[in-house]
């Protein structure tokens, strides 16, 4: 599984994070479909799947999914699935600390 980097996320901002599978990818290859999972790293959160707001989005060779809320201090991980035109399935994850809001 390839990994992205990713900064924390204030505990009451909702941001869009980008998955970009380009490198991996051929040039006529395309995403078909996309999928974001979450689950807790460190830390403790019932509900890890909660922040993971919608669904993830398509466009070109990345995928983007809305992130909200989260437990103060969890560092989540979040994993990216896609199915591609040529029948590929591709991971690329990354982790997610939720920070106290800047007040």
């Amino acid at each position: 599984m390839s990994r992205v980097t990713f900064e924390g996320k204030l505990l009451g901002e909702t941001q869009i994070l980008t998955f970009d599978f380009t490198s991996r990818l051929t040039s006529a290859e395309t995403i078909s479909t996309a999928t974001v999972a979450a689950t807790v790293y460190s830390g403790t959160d019932a509900s890890p799947s909660a922040i993971v707001s919608g669904t993830a989005t398509i466009s070109g060779k990345t995928a983007t999914q809305a992130i909200t809320a989260g437990v103060l201090g969890v560092t989540y991980k979040l994993l990216c699935t896609i199915t591609t035109s040529l029948g590929q399935t591709l991971l690329l994850g990354g982790f997610l600390v939720i920070v106290p809001d800047l007040e």
